[in-house]
This record gives structure tokens, sequence and C-alpha cells, in this order.
């Protein structure tokens, strides 16, 4: 990982913790999905033939979409917050 790319998660984890000592909360996950699936769309924006790097970026969607909906079922207003901080439509 490049290090703009480190200083950017730990932007990321910082912006988006509920506590100091958090860093695996599902907030902090979806925002780091998030930044991750940003790069991987200008990637394939110029690489339009790198069918793994695709896949790749599917199954992070995935990932963030069923971690979206587990915070919508336990905490309706933290899910509000996540969706309206990121700009996410659902």
């Amino acid at each position: 990982m490049p290090p703009e790319a480190i200083a950017s998660k730990s932007e990321v984890i910082a912006a988006y913790r509920r506590s100091d000592a958090d860093t695996g909360s599902a907030e902090v996950q979806i925002a780091l999905l998030t930044a991750r699936i940003k790069h991987l769309t200008d990637h394939l924006r110029t690489a339009r033939h790198d069918n793994s790097s695709r896949r790749g970026l599917l199954m992070l969607v995935g990932q963030r979409r069923r971690l979206l909906a587990y915070l919508h079922r336990t905490s309706p207003e933290r899910y509000q917050d996540v969706i309206g901080r990121l700009g996410l439509r659902r």
C-alpha cells in the first residue's frame, strides 16, 4: 500500500471511530470500504479490461452492503448518520 493510502486510512478511521480505541466498528469498516470502492472505481475508468479488479470491486460492494444491512438492523440512527456522512444512497 502506498504511504498516502496509509495516511488516508488513518484519517478515515479517525473521522468515523466511535471512541479512541475503535478501529473496527461497522461505521469504520463501511467508511474504509467506501474509500477502497472509490479508488477502484477510478482505476477501472482507465483500465476497462481489468476483470480481476472488477471482481474485487464487486466483492467490496457486497461486503459494504452486508455491513450497511447489519447496521440498519441493529441501529437505524447510526445507519442514517453513516449514509448521510458518506453520501451513500440506499
